[in-house]
């Protein structure tokens, strides 16, 4: 059972800012944990009365005097099962906590993942207790990493930190920095990558990839590239190792979108190894690395990306925070193998 909503009532103040989310962004009290983002969503959503008339603009304007109450649904508590499943926790305060994941694990339960998810193990390391802004099945979560991608997480264990957070990825001020295993080699030099739609070159011979993405049209499990509608989605990719028919690169996200780097890269026809839905048939031949290497290359089980880096301003204290991963074992002793072939 969920709890009764509540409602926050603010009395406008003097000089207001000139539009509704932004007046009630300054008069909320910071205690109600309602960033701007969320007073949007609830603006949106009809939840905001002004003088008792539900206003939906957010752009509408504000007096001095006017009385906006704002109805508030609070989390309903998570029926998700404790689990005690080990974690790799890089950090933890009151407000957080930094996890770097393995690959294989589900973020949070869905249907055919009930169970053996993060969320699964943070309720059961918390006593239950998580930031209920993302629902009953997705406590904590302010963003996600694909099953089979390992690597750095940050959970919101407090409302206040929740909203926090989201704002920053909101912002794109997050930063973001995975490194990948992709077939080919993105170079700069390559003529066939700059005739390639979305695609532009930045000093120091970084890839920009440009394009809109949205749920494919006839396979709900893959996204697609757009240039009209869709979300926008921004990666950069930098060469780091070339390893004879893959590369070891960096991406960095400016937005974070489903599938994004899988989908860029393959966009750009740089697939990344071992990827089941993007990667289509591309194979590496025993000519190049030989039967045994190939074949382990060709049979990696999962998409060779990590999320190495992370990086955000605490959503509280103000103080910035960056933490690194090592490659998981898999990726590492892959990469470990192409390099003792000397290509």
């Amino acid at each position: 059972m969920g709890l009764a909503p509540r409602i926050v009532t603010v009395l406008i103040g003097p000089d207001p800012a000139a539009r509704l989310d932004k007046a009630l962004g300054a008069a909320v009290p910071e205690a109600e944990a309602l960033s701007r983002s969320r007073l949007a969503r609830l603006i949106a959503e009809g939840a905001v009365r002004v003088n008792g008339a539900v206003v939906t603009d957010a752009r509408a304007k504000l007096a001095e005097g006017d009385r906006v109450e704002i109805t508030v649904e609070d989390a309903v508590e998570s029926d998700t099962t404790p689990e005690a499943i080990p974690l790799d926790i890089r950090y933890e305060d009151a407000d957080l906590i930094v996890v770097n994941k393995p690959a294989g694990m589900v973020v949070h339960p869905a249907p055919g993942s009930p169970t053996g998810t993060l969320v699964n193990a943070l309720l059961h390391h918390f006593g239950g207790k998580l930031s209920g802004v993302g629902g009953e099945k997705r406590p904590g979560i302010v963003h996600r990493i694909d099953k089979d991608t390992s690597g750095l997480l940050v959970v919101a264990k407090s409302d206040a930190a929740h909203h926090g957070l989201a704002d920053q990825f909101a912002a794109h001020t997050v930063d973001r920095e995975y490194v990948a295993l992709c077939h080919g080699l993105p170079d700069a030099g390559d003529p066939r990558l700059k005739g390639v739609r979305g695609v532009s070159f930045e000093p120091g011979g970084v890839l920009k990839i440009t394009t809109q993405l949205a749920r494919h049209k006839t396979d709900r499990q893959r996204q697609a590239v757009l240039f009209t509608g869709g979300r926008h989605a921004v990666t950069r990719v930098t060469v780091e190792e070339p390893l004879g028919p893959v590369t070891r690169v960096s991406c960095r996200l400016e937005t974070g979108r489903t599938h994004q780097i899988r989908v860029h890269m393959s966009h750009v026809g740089h697939a990344l190894v071992g990827d089941p839905v993007y990667g289509g048939r591309r194979k590496v031949s025993e000519k190049q690395l030989g039967p045994a290497l190939a074949a382990r290359l060709n049979g990696f089980p999962r998409q060779a990306l990590h999320a190495a880096r992370l990086g955000f301003r605490h959503p509280l204290g103000g103080e910035m925070l960056e933490f690194t991963a090592d490659l998981p074992p898999d990726m590492d002793d892959l990469l470990q193998a192409l390099r003792d072939t000397g290509l």
